[in-house]
């Protein structure tokens, strides 16, 4: 039995669960890469592209730290300050390796994220039971929520957020049991690091060092007994020690230079003073203190919550739509999601929860890992994004309940088979939704392609006005500038919104310079809050305004960069979102009209009666559309056909002259548009459907059948 237990406890049994369990863990990811690898429209360069919008944003500021390039734009700029080890990570893997920024950042979240089964083991091997680690290890690093988010191609700091924060968790662990001096640097260390590489996450670390501090002091008090941990030491290693030094890399707003010092001059000072045990707590409850003023945790906590409880998008007696009200991950989701993206299924959730229960009972300093589950099942009324940083401790949990249930089992070698196999019996519905989840690349070689002729004939001075979804690989890919991006969407997507839906060229083209010059003219401020306002600081009525940008004869100000329309055929199923945004009153918040629009395909066709997909039937030989059990008048029909030189060819019937929708068939697509007319007078249908534009106000410059990008000529 000893001998049993000293092997699994040994350092060369360690680094063999660890190596296994991180093959594993990659193995698993490189699914996507492998079932891809013949898929040529989704690589560029030779290589897969990544499947995340934002991973754009951080390879970006690597790429113009490889290049570089200094950003002029300051939300642009922004992608090093957000995360710069990611960024750093990303530009030096490109330099010193042989390979390219497009296969590091396809490949790094998955050879990142997978490190995750480090910590988990170590987990185990404080607890005693390093098997137990490795399997919880298997399981955690390919649970749903967590494989999602760090899948090989979903390049985003999220690859550091859950494996930086269970390792935090992890050194905060081996505090409590150890009381070692080394466990507190080695803590303070990884706390240091953090804030570089997922900020965001550091509300989460507050929480988990005040339980630390809390349970530290309990036990030391004698209102904690447990005999797994060691009593505390006198002098530098003791428990105040620890909350000194492990509050003063949380104190944020301080510089990291001064924090730095000051957390070497305390250490000197603990190991070089013999102090009393009043003075240290004195010192204890001042860092501690300090923590919460220089941490700025309840404005943070405050922010939290704030950002999930504004729905209003109220601002200066404007009322601006806001990104929140559409967003999924920012809404309640149903219990049986958050469990499947935790542990699978919901008995695997039940039964991690049970096992927590039991673990904390046990191991008493589990209870730090607390706002770990808490926010997971957070998510039940804050959205989806949380339920991640719950993944590896409900792994722990959950074989820590089977490894509790198998000492029933007399057999030593019956219980390690019993916990193995109900362990992987829980890892199998997260197998099966890996082999599912085959999420596309953002882009298509064809669009990149786009992208990369944009850049030929632009400079990195110039912008591209697009919808935000689309604005970090504009950014990537074109070398151009967005005014908004996935960062950036707050009152300005009014302003593209207003664009895309607008059915006047002139107003498009004298609000495309307007937005442009302004928010460059105003230090790349949200040009909705400058355009609406005098000189002197006065709202103005948004509303004359706008209809002022309609005269030819608006004076523009002055031209000092090209800017550019990206209408992207994408863009198409999301376009009733993207109307939404700007079909609104500024002044009463009401919409404007009702928007009409129907994109589909059809799924039968009898005697000229088209049946499709969303249910509308259209009668083309009558020129009749029903929706719903009402009939309506259509006032044309058009087919549209692609040409391979990039052309649009058009043909448009006349069918009622007072109806009210027109129905478009766009022919290379096989698709079906059902609109009312005013949005098929809209730009974005008029410019990219049908190619149709005043060619005194807008160049074409590039036209494929999957984007059309037009040159403003004012």
């Amino acid at each position: 039995m000893k001998n049993e237990k000293s092997l699994e406890n040994s350092l060369g049994m360690l680094l063999l669960l660890m190596l296994l369990a991180y093959l594993f863990s990659m193995g698993v990811r490189m699914y996507w890469p492998l079932h891809f690898s013949d898929m040529e429209s989704m690589k560029y360069a030779g290589e897969l592209m990544i499947n995340t919008n934002d991973g754009y944003f951080f390879a970006t500021g690597a790429k113009d730290i490889l290049e570089n390039v200094v950003a002029q734009d300051a939300q642009r700029a922004s992608a090093f300050s957000v995360s710069p080890g990611l960024v750093l990570l990303s530009a030096y893997a490109t330099k010193f390796t042989p390979f390219s920024l497009d296969t590091v950042i396809l490949y790094l979240p998955g050879i990142v994220a997978s490190l995750i089964v480090i910590p988990i083991i170590l987990t185990g091997r404080l607890m005693g039971h390093t098997f137990l680690g490795f399997l919880a290890a298997l399981l955690g690093s390919i649970a749903w929520s967590y494989y999602n988010r760090t899948m090989v191609g979903y390049y985003d700091s999220d690859m550091f957020s859950v494996f930086l924060q269970f390792s935090i968790f992890y050194t905060f662990l081996h505090v409590a049991y150890k009381k070692d001096m080394l466990s507190v640097v080695v803590a303070a260390l990884f706390v240091f690091a953090y804030p570089y590489f997922y900020p965001q996450g550091m509300t989460i670390v507050y929480a988990m060092f005040i339980l630390l501090a809390i349970y530290l002091i309990l036990e030391y008090k004698g209102l904690i007994k447990t005999e797994e941990t060691k009593t505390f030491k006198e002098g530098a290693i003791s428990l105040y020690g620890s909350v000194i030094l492990l509050s003063i890399p949380l104190m944020l707003t301080l510089p990291i230079w001064l924090r730095g010092i000051l957390f070497i001059l305390v250490l000197i000072v603990l190991f070089r003073v013999s102090l009393k045990e009043k003075y240290l707590m004195y010192g204890a409850l001042a860092f501690f203190i300090g923590f919460l003023f220089f941490g700025n945790v309840f404005a943070v906590i405050l922010s939290k919550v704030l950002v999930y409880a504004d729905r209003e998008g109220v601002d200066e007696g404007l009322h601006f739509y806001q990104v929140v009200q559409t967003v999924r991950e920012a809404g309640a989701i149903p219990m049986s999601t958050i469990a499947n993206r935790i542990s699978g299924s919901s008995i695997g959730l039940f039964l991690s929860l049970i096992g927590y229960v039991l673990l904390v009972i046990r191991h008493k300093p589990f209870i730090i890992a607390l706002p770990l589950i808490g926010i997971g099942l957070f998510a039940y009324i804050g959205g989806l994004r949380f339920t991640v940083y719950a993944v590896p401790v409900a792994a722990i949990s959950v074989v820590y309940l089977f490894w509790m249930l198998s000492t029933f089992i007399k057999e030593k070698k019956l219980q390690y088979i019993f916990v193995a196999g109900v362990t992987a019996m829980m890892i199998y519905p997260n197998i099966t939704h890996i082999i599912d989840y085959k999420v596309p690349t953002v882009l298509n070689k064809t669009e990149v392609q786009d992208l990369e002729t944009l850049k030929k004939i632009s400079t990195p001075n110039d912008y591209t006005l697009t919808w935000w979804d689309y604005g970090y690989p504009i950014w990537y890919y074109s070398n151009t500038n967005t005014l908004i991006d996935g960062g950036k969407h707050q009152n300005d997507n009014f302003i593209v919104s207003k664009i895309m839906q607008s059915t006047s060229p002139t107003f498009v083209a004298n609000l495309s310079r307007v937005a442009v010059e302004t928010y460059v003219d105003s230090n790349y401020s949200i040009v909705a809050d400058q355009l609406f306002k005098s000189k002197d600081g006065k709202q103005l009525d948004p509303n004359m305004v706008l209809n002022n940008l309609e005269d030819e004869k608006y004076i523009l100000p002055e031209k000092t960069r090209d800017v550019y329309l990206y209408m992207p055929y994408r863009m198409m199923r999301i376009f009733p979102t993207v109307a939404i945004f700007g079909n609104r009153d500024l002044t009463t918040g009401e919409q404007e009209r009702k928007i009409s629009f129907f994109p589909t395909n059809a799924v039968g066709n009898k005697n000229g009666i088209v049946s499709l997909a969303n249910g509308i039937i259209f009668d083309a030989q009558n020129g009749e559309i029903t929706l719903g059990q009402q009939k309506k008048k259509i006032k044309h029909f058009v087919v549209t056909e692609n040409t391979e030189d990039g052309k649009v060819k058009v043909h448009k019937q006349l069918h009622h002259i007072g109806g009210e929708y027109v129905v478009v068939y766009m022919k290379s697509y096989g698709q079906f548009l059902v609109m009312d007319e005013e949005t098929y007078k809209s730009m974005y249908i008029q410019m990219f459907v049908l190619q149709q534009y005043d060619k005194n106000l807008f160049e074409l410059v590039v036209s494929s059948g999957y984007s059309k990008i037009y040159k403003l000529k004012k």
